[in-house]
């Protein structure tokens, strides 16, 4: 599994920094990361916040089905 540093350098790598998804993929990683450091509420705050930004994505892969999957 890739640490937070190796995914962001894969996105760069593959032209993904475009892609919103992934970048939540990273945001996720990074929070987890730095898990032992946050409060609970702080921990809560930002799941919540990556959650909202995850789910104003919508059916983003309409249409593009054969490139993404």
């Amino acid at each position: 599994m890739m640490d937070s540093t190796e995914l962001a350098r894969y996105l760069e790598a593959t032209n993904s920094i475009a892609k919103p998804w992934l970048l939540v993929q990273l945001r996720l990683k990074k929070l987890q990361e730095r898990r032992a450091t946050l409060s609970e509420n702080a921990y809560a705050e930002e799941l919540e916040d990556i959650y909202q930004d995850l789910m104003s994505l919508g059916e983003w892969w309409r249409g593009i089905e054969d490139e993404v999957f």
